[in-house]
């Protein structure tokens, strides 16, 4: 058995159709004029032969099948006709959409995580589609999840636990995609299963985990906020010390310079405003 696709070049309906009225004419005028029942044979040559009509539409192939052997792939677009022997499965080659369901998994560090894929594929090899695998659209979309599970497996969701990660399921963009992309082509190559694209459409943290790594997140944040307030108050505290001493508008002992370094930062760094207090006296008092 051949197991490599090849293109059929069926024979054109319309001409079949003449041969038909042809037999069916035949038979009628025989019958009519011989009076012999023997012209019957033309009518059930005639239904025999109408078996072999088949339509093809277009981006559509038929693969055609004789007592167990293959007999080629109609992938031209129109009406023809086959041996009536032959039995035939309509393939499409349109392009089509498998938007999955997000599915749990476990990523690098075991983190459970809500995943799903948006794959855009066509049939590429008919003979494949039809005999490399059972139900080939069941196996893209069985084929596709485990493709999105070994991916999740490779790298953290992010990189809160994994700090020498470069590249997360979350901030990786094409280079995650491009991954999950190679992954899901060398899976789908048996079926003739050709690939157009393939991206990760949803990530997130299972429900379980997901309030408590949003009280992560938050605390991550709030902590990266507050050292950007501090180098902040630290460069303008600088600031204004130099240019008090620059410009000599007052001169300040070192506790002087430690008090008001202290209310600067204070005022700063306060996440609420603060009430000032206005010294009416010297510096001293």
């Amino acid at each position: 058995m051949d197991s490599t696709e090849k293109t059929k070049n069926a024979s054109s309906g319309y001409l079949m159709v003449v041969v038909i009225l042809a037999l069916i004419a035949f038979g009628i005028a025989g019958i009519i004029t011989m009076k012999n029942p023997v012209f019957v044979i033309f009518f059930l040559l005639a239904i025999f032969f109408s078996v072999g009509f088949t339509v093809v539409n277009p981006n559509q192939s038929c693969v055609l099948t004789l007592f167990g052997k293959y007999g080629g792939s109609i992938k031209d677009n129109g009406f023809f006709w086959v041996n009536p022997f032959y039995m035939r499965k309509k393939i499409s080659l349109r392009a089509r959409n498998f938007d999955s369901d997000p599915i749990k998994v476990n990523d690098k560090i075991g983190n459970p995580i809500m995943i799903g894929v948006v794959l855009v594929w066509k049939v590429s090899d008919t003979y494949k589609a039809a005999f490399a695998v059972d139900e080939y659209e069941h196996f893209v979309v069985v084929q596709s999840e485990a493709a999105l599970r070994k991916l999740a497996g490779i790298y953290p969701y992010d990189n809160f636990e994994d700090h020498e990660a470069e590249i997360t399921l979350r901030s990786g963009g094409e280079e995650v995609n491009d991954e999950l992309e190679r992954e899901i082509i060398e899976r789908l190559q048996i079926a003739g299963i050709e690939v157009i694209e393939a991206r990760i459409n949803y990530i997130a943290y299972a429900q379980e985990i997901a309030q408590a790594m949003l009280k992560r997140q938050q605390a991550t944040a709030i902590v990266a906020a507050r050292f950007k307030i501090v180098e902040g108050a630290v460069s303008m505290v600088d600031m204004a010390l130099e240019q008090l001493a620059d410009k000599k508008i007052v001169e300040l002992d070192d506790d002087k310079k430690a008090t008001m370094v202290s209310n600067l930062m204070v005022v700063l760094c306060g996440d609420k405003e603060v009430s000032p207090i206005v010294n009416t006296g010297t510096l001293y008092q």
